[in-house]
């Protein structure tokens, strides 16, 4: 049993291709499972893949008839991926579930932080979804920062690279699928249902997660095409630092 349960999550799902990134997988297992020491699942695993017939029926199922035109077929599976860890968590009946996308690079405060998380989440209304990444170098104004506050009410998410969902907001976007199917890629998505009512946005401060193909740590995957460099490291690191506090005290 890894430790996530320890730090009040249920479960961590992450959304990953089932060919084709090897490498992904071993810096994931390196990462999560034997550096902190966390259980985690792929949709498809053990050998088991979706078949072209049940993946077509689910695409038909949960997007617009128009979707191919719209997406990508890499985000598009990305996308569908997401959708089905929310079908799990109701499955299973979890409180929180942490959900990453196959590229994370967790900050030194990542296990703390979430502690920290889920237990002021349990005091929130149900129906929530916390972003933890800073992929979008969005954070809370420094004037609204409070000393032991962690969770702070957004519009809209920072990606979806790494978050926290709860059963309530799982719930809702099952249900509210089954009369408005998707039209976007998934981070879209979850601003349009957050902004329908669907579930509540919140952003964790201080995040705790990067996006490696956002911040030049990791090679290009199914749907980013960035490169990992020490250029792109660079300018990653000079914009946080610009965003994260020069910006915030104008």
């Amino acid at each position: 049993m890894g430790i996530e349960k320890k730090l009040g999550i249920d479960h961590i799902y992450v959304v990953h291709p089932p060919f084709g990134y090897e490498w992904h997988e071993q810096r994931l297992q390196k990462i999560l499972g034997e550096k902190l020491g966390f259980d985690y699942e792929f949709f498809e695993q053990n050998g088991i893949v979706l078949n072209e017939t049940e993946y077509s029926r689910m695409i038909a199922q949960y997007f617009t008839p128009d979707i191919r035109e719209i997406l990508p077929t890499g985000i598009l599976d990305c996308t569908l991926r997401h959708i089905l860890f929310y079908e799990r968590m109701i499955e299973r009946g979890d409180r929180f579930a942490l959900i990453l996308e196959n590229d994370p690079c967790p900050m030194r405060n990542f296990p703390d932080m979430l502690a920290k998380i889920t237990t002021e989440a349990e005091n929130l209304p149900a129906g929530i979804f916390i972003s933890l990444e800073n992929t979008t170098l969005k954070f809370p104004r420094r004037k609204d920062v409070r000393r032991g506050q962690y969770l702070y009410k957004a519009d809209f998410g920072r990606c979806a690279g790494a978050y926290i969902l709860d059963f309530a907001a799982a719930q809702n976007i099952v249900n509210h699928l089954q009369k408005h199917r998707c039209n976007k890629v998934i981070d879209h998505w979850h601003n349009d249902m957050a902004g329908a009512g669907v579930f509540s946005i919140y952003w964790a401060h201080p995040s705790c997660v990067e996006q490696g193909s956002h911040n030049g740590r990791t090679q290009r995957g199914a749907i980013s095409t960035k490169r990992a460099g020490i250029l792109r490291r660079i300018s990653w690191l000079l914009q946080k630092f610009y965003k994260q506090y020069l910006l915030r005290i104008i």
